[in-house]
């Protein structure tokens, strides 16, 4: 545990923002392989999900790229903890859908593209927040978990790590 706590203070802060950028390129990259290879689509709640993760990954990137010192590093950690807490509450609600009983999930809605097209951004997003019958399926699971729960995990680890660079005192 030394050792561990020895290499988080030694190693630069570009360095933790880059590794917290290819946390999430991996992330994204298993979101692809789970649609494109194993034929998992996303419902709405994975979509914004996704542009979550996307908005995280920037952020992460921007800041390795910027090497930035004690405020300019509290800034891109604060602004990574606020999209993980987004996060946490999209997947959170994403996986509450999925434990409803089955009379009480709601009805399957138009598809994305529809609603992208059709419906004003106000009522897209509330669309979007409230889930469809489609966010109930339960696809892919590893260790019992499905892929809401792990996004949950994933948006806490990603915070955890912000919260780490935040309080880190810079060399």
């Amino acid at each position: 545990m030394n050792k561990l706590l020895d290499v988080w203070r030694t190693t630069s802060p570009r360095w933790l923002f880059l590794a917290g950028a290819v946390v999430v390129a991996v992330l994204f990259a298993s979101a692809l392989y789970l649609q494109y290879v194993l034929h998992q689509e996303p419902c709405p709640l994975c979509m914004i999900q996704r542009v979550i993760y996307i908005a995280i990954g920037i952020t992460f990137f921007i800041a390795g790229l910027h090497n930035p010192k004690r405020i300019a590093s509290r800034v891109y950690s604060g602004l990574i903890v606020v999209f993980a807490l987004t996060g946490l509450a999209v997947a959170g609600r994403h996986v509450w859908i999925q434990h409803l009983p089955k009379d009480q999930v709601p009805a399957c809605g138009p598809g994305l593209e529809f609603m992208l097209q059709n419906f004003p951004m106000a009522d897209l997003w509330q669309e979007l927040m409230y889930g469809s019958g489609e966010c109930a399926a339960k696809g892919w699971t590893f260790l019992s978990l499905g892929i809401p729960e792990w996004s949950l995990v994933s948006y806490a680890f990603l915070g955890v790590w912000a919260v780490l660079l935040f309080f880190r005192l810079n060399k």
